[in-house]
């Protein structure tokens, strides 16, 4: 027995073999996660067919499970700091399994959209506890690359979800798509169960009952001696950190990086979500259309690791802003190009490697930019907010669609976003602080 603090024990220690699963299998619900977002994406084409429905209608549904999203990430990210991260993960997955199913039933556009808000809500709230998950498991060494990782494994889940969910879009119709997700969901669920203990973190934090005990056999798993005591656990710890994020020193950070994270996702979404239905209306048939969108992910999941490595040499502000330059550019000529199915996966690609490479980058500004006792509260407000522009992106692209509007004019004024958040993050200076605990060389700060 010993009286070390049982998260320093664990962030001084390489990795053992529970923790490297733990990690894995978070890597693995965050593809799955980048599958279910977009499943509604590669089914779209079918269901507007199928019922008939208008672009502006159609907008809305695609945007149902992202209002969820927002609004998990939030509430059931709050949840998961109250019961535990291993409740609802399995908590979500069940909801998502379940939504997955029911909406491969849905007899109108009515029941869809509700189904897909209910699937979003499991889906925001999975992505709030792996993140913490991944986190909290690993050791202090290796903590940024193991959440670089698990953020990398949402667009491989949209590329390899995206090449089955074309294959099924040839031989079936597009509820074969939801079918199968919710088939690969449910197979999650006992290995989730199975797998993933509690977060010794949660258990030293909130102290539930016999938590002393749990944390003590999870140690033993990891090869670590059982600690005698619960640590001490100082004020400044159980702090929620709200009323500083909006002090007068943090309000102007806050709002920024909501604002940079808010216009940047609605440009990241519009692509995400409206490169089916642009391609079927240029002629193609479905499942081409699918492959256009798995392009755009390899782009995505490409540029989520060339700017990871780039952070090591470049100060990622700087990095960030030049991808959401990139990302006008590139999501503009998207909406210029011609009904060329090479022309429009190379075009996919591009916008995807800057959208998607901007996005992981503004999470290691988050970090960067937030003090360290109120950096998960800053990073999960501006995220719950900023998924705002997630659920907004494609209904303001359904309704241009809708007014007349033609693709090029669309593309160009939904790139507009990636362009204001480029000008928000330039308001954001850096500090100076050379004692940044988020291993970077420079907070950020306002101007």
């Amino acid at each position: 027995m010993n009286t070390a603090d049982p998260r320093e024990v664990i962030a001084q220690s390489p990795l053992s073999r529970p923790q490297i699963v733990v990690i894995i299998l978070c890597i693995l619900l965050n593809a799955l996660d980048g599958f279910d977002v977009l499943a509604i994406s590669f089914a779209s084409p079918g269901i507007a067919e199928t019922w008939g429905v208008d672009r502006a209608a159609l907008g809305l549904v695609l945007s149902m499970e992202l209002i969820g999203m927002a609004i998990g990430s939030i509430v059931l990210g709050s949840l998961a700091d109250r019961i535990g991260r291993r409740p609802t993960i399995l908590g979500c997955l069940t909801i998502m399994s379940g939504g997955m199913y029911l909406a491969a039933i849905a007899n109108d556009i009515t029941t869809l959209s509700v189904v897909r808000f209910i699937t979003g809500l499991g889906i925001g709230g999975m992505l709030a506890s792996t993140n913490a998950m991944v986190a909290e498991f690993s050791n202090r060494r290796r903590r940024h690359l193991a959440v670089a990782l698990m953020a990398g494994g949402y667009p491989v889940g949209a590329i390899i979800g995206g090449i089955i969910a074309s294959m099924l879009l040839a031989h079936f119709d597009w509820r074969s798509v939801f079918i199968f997700g919710a088939i690969a969901t449910a197979a999650f669920l006992p290995l989730a169960f199975f797998c993933l203990p509690e977060s010794v973190e949660y258990l030293v934090q909130k102290r539930p009952k016999n938590a002393l005990h749990n944390i003590n056999n999870i140690m033993r798993k990891m090869g670590h001696s059982a600690v005698e005591a619960l640590p001490v656990i100082s004020p400044q710890e159980t702090r929620t950190g709200l009323r500083e994020l909006l002090s007068p020193q943090l309000v102007r950070i806050t709002l920024l990086l909501t604002v940079a994270y808010f216009a940047h996702i609605m440009t990241f979404y519009f692509i995400l979500k409206w490169i089916p239905k642009i391609v079927v209306d240029m002629g193609f048939v479905a499942s081409t259309a699918g492959g256009v969108l798995v392009w755009a992910n390899v782009g995505g999941a490409a540029g989520a690791l060339v700017l990871s490595l780039l952070t090591q040499k470049i100060d990622v502000r700087n990095l960030v802003i030049g991808a959401m330059v990139m990302a006008f550019v590139m999501v503009t000529v998207f909406g210029y190009s011609s009904p060329d199915l090479q022309q429009l996966s190379l075009f996919a690609a591009l916008a995807g490697f800057f959208t998607n490479s901007a996005v992981v980058g503004l999470y290691a500004i988050f970090a960067q930019a937030f003090p360290t006792r109120v950096r998960a509260g800053g990073t999960g407000l501006v995220i719950g907010v900023g998924r705002g522009g997630a659920a907004l992106g494609p209904v303001v692209a359904g309704v241009l669609f809708s007014t007349g509007q033609s693709l090029p004019t669309v593309a160009l004024l939904m790139a507009l976003g990636s362009l204001l958040a480029a000008a928000a993050l330039l308001l954001l200076k850096p500090s100076g602080d050379k004692q940044s605990s988020t291993g970077g060389k420079q907070t950020a700060t306002c101007s």
